[in-house]
């Protein structure tokens, strides 16, 4: 029987096959999923900033793309996974409301995926499929069989990458 695993905001799971890690709600979030596909171990992270330096406290982990993708993959490896093997999917990052003026702070949603990318790159696992960017929010689901990741937006339907 399929486990059907929710992530919350600021939160990371991972899991083993057969599992489906859904996070609701991405606005300028970012939702990075990681897959192993030799051994079909899934994970999930629902950042909701870039980097963690920023803070004065850091009390979560799993809010910021630096420090939660390193601990996601942490978790992803003790279950099993091959870190060699692990490919990204990423959505989200949306700009949810109009500011006046082109204040780079005030566009995290943008921030929230460029960091995605430049850590993923570093860390040497690749992004083979992106939704992000827009004005609208997101709802995924990764699943352990194929690691298809599921996007399903409001009045844009669902796609599959």
């Amino acid at each position: 029987m399929i486990e059907i695993i929710r992530v919350g905001m600021a939160d990371l799971k991972a899991a083993r096959h057969p599992s489906i890690l859904t996070t609701l709600g991405l606005g300028s979030c970012v939702g990075i999923t990681l897959y192993d596909p030799k051994t079909k171990i899934i994970g999930m992270a629902h950042i909701m900033l870039p980097y963690s330096n920023a803070a004065t406290a850091i009390t979560n982990r799993a809010k910021f793309a630096d420090t939660g993708i390193v601990d996601l993959l942490e978790k992803m490896i003790s279950l099993g996974a091959n870190w060699r093997e692990i490919v990204s999917k990423i959505a989200g990052g949306a700009q949810m409301f109009n500011f006046a003026g082109s204040n780079e702070t005030l566009k995290i949603g943008a921030r929230n995926s460029e960091a995605t990318r430049k850590i993923l790159r570093g860390l040497g696992i690749p992004v083979l499929a992106e939704d992000v960017g827009g004005n609208h929010g997101r709802t995924i689901e990764i699943s352990s069989e194929d690691g298809k990741l599921k996007v399903k937006t409001i009045g844009y339907g669902i796609k599959y990458l």
